[in-house]
Order: C-alpha cells, then structure tokens, then sequence
C-alpha cells in the first residue's frame, strides 16, 4: 500500500491569502501546504481517495492519479469537499463511489445539488458534472484488498469520520484530520482491531491547543496510546515551518526518552505535500 499525501495544510492552506509571516513566505517547498487529502494505492490497483479539497485538480496533476474506484469522505467542511467537482474526468467510465456519514452525505448532495438530482427533482443534463454515487458508510467497505472502515471521532462539537485502511492481517494505516477528541468507543475499536495499525496520519493544528483541533502534542500522545510504528503530523496551520516542526518533534521525542522507553521504534514527523508512505 502507498499513501500519498496531497495536502498537509489547514482550512486556509500556506501561504494564507494576504499573510506575509516568515511562514508564509517561506521557500522551503514542504511549508507550501494545500488543503488536507490523502491517495491511497493497494497492491492490487486500488485507487482511493480521502477527502477531496478546492486544490484537488492541482494535487490529482502532481500526484498522477488517472482514474479513482472510490472516494472516502471524513466531513463536509469546504476545505474538505469542494474539489468534488473535479472528479469529472475521473467519472467520465462510470459513477465512482463517494463514501461518508449519512449527515456528511446529506450536506453533499444539497451543496451538490446540479450533481445529485436537487434541481426541479432531476439532476442536470449537460453543462459538465461528475457522476458520482453517493453512499452512506455504516460499516467497513471493501475495494477490492483494501478495507476502508470508519472511525468516529469529534471536530469540537461536530461528529465526523476518520478512516482505518486495511490491506491484510498486521498491515494497516490509520487517517484522522481534523480530529479534536476521540471517544472511547473509537479508541477500543482501534486498539482491538484485527488488521493492527502501523502508520498514521493525524491532523494536529499547531503547538497552542485549539478548541477544535488536536496539538501536537495531543496528536502524539493519541499515536502512543494506539502503539503505531510512524506517525505524521497534518492539517497544520501557518504558526510552524516545517523544520521548527521536525524539532518539536525531536525535543518531545528526547524528552520522553529520558522518562519512559515507549517512544523507542516510533517515527515522528510533520508531513509535507507530496510525501509518499509506504506500508
């Protein structure tokens, strides 16, 4: 399985429209964040998608992605959307598949409504749209050796849906963005689930908690307590550059070290677009 991450920024992406902080007018490419996404590709040829953002067209280019079979949706904020319509040339074969809560697909298809049948009771003819089938997850889906299964979790008082992909027994890869707390049913679910984590991505704003959002530090501590090998921090804002980062990292990870071993094994890092990870 491959993970590649399309987006590691937040809402507003970095650079920030009018912001010239030394992020923002970094030139370190990894500190050019787009909005928050992930492509997945199975051994056997499956192509998923996590999330579809205003710069998807821009990261299906960079990334190569030629065609999707499903696409897997943790809620229906904008930044996490509206590159659905980007999808059109990836559908012109046949419907794909877009996954979600049933409150995350309701809100699709009202905002989509040219798309899904909302205008006068029939979807629109003509004038370029996806085709598209929208579904609601109430379990794990397959494609084809993957195994998409959602994960409830809280974004402040919202509830919405992280994503555990499974490929085979011992070998799986966990993404949560967004993520401000995660119940206790979630946590089980997790820590007993029979493909056992590996890898994890998990959105983590900035240093300074937020009300809707992990820290780093909340991020970290959260892929402790799951006992993954790696872990990269995503849906990062403008307060960090990429290397100041890398060394919040470092100091967390030294500083654990010199109290407890159960940092010992585990990678930590902030992710960047483009990163390619491999499981």
């Amino acid at each position: 399985m491959k993970i590649t991450i399309l987006g590691s920024g937040t809402s507003h992406g970095v650079p920030v429209v009018g912001c010239g902080c030394a992020v923002c007018s970094s030139n370190d490419p990894r500190d050019k964040r787009m909005r928050s996404s992930v492509y997945i590709e199975g051994a056997g040829g499956e192509r998923v998608l996590i999330d579809a953002g205003p710069e998807f067209r821009l990261q299906a280019l960079r990334a190569g992605i030629k065609g999707l079979d499903g696409v897997f949706l943790s809620h229906a904020h904008a930044d996490h959307l509206h590159g659905l319509d980007d999808l059109r040339p990836l559908s012109w074969n046949g419907p794909v598949p877009v996954y979600g809560s049933k409150q995350t697909i309701e809100e699709m298809t009202e905002r989509f409504s040219y798309v899904f049948g909302k205008i006068w009771g029939a979807a629109q003819r003509g004038g370029g749209k996806p085709k598209l089938s929208a579904l609601v997850a109430d379990g794990s889906v397959r494609m084809g050796g993957l195994t998409l299964t959602p994960v409830p979790v809280k974004h402040g008082v919202l509830d919405i849906l992280g994503w555990e992909i499974g490929e085979k027994p011992g070998k799986s890869f966990l993404y949560l963005t967004d993520v401000s707390a995660i119940p206790p049913a979630s946590l089980q679910q997790l820590k007993t689930g029979r493909a056992g984590l590996r890898k994890a991505v998990i959105g983590a704003l900035r240093e300074r908690p937020h009300e809707t959002h992990f820290s780093f530090e909340e991020a970290i501590n959260t892929a402790l307590g799951l006992g993954v090998t790696a872990l990269y921090l995503t849906h990062i804002c403008h307060d960090h550059s990429h290397e100041e980062i890398e060394e919040i990292c470092r100091r967390f990870m030294e500083a654990q070290r010199t109290s407890v071993c159960k940092l010992d094994g585990i990678e930590i890092h902030p992710a960047w677009d483009g990163l390619e990870i491999i499981l």
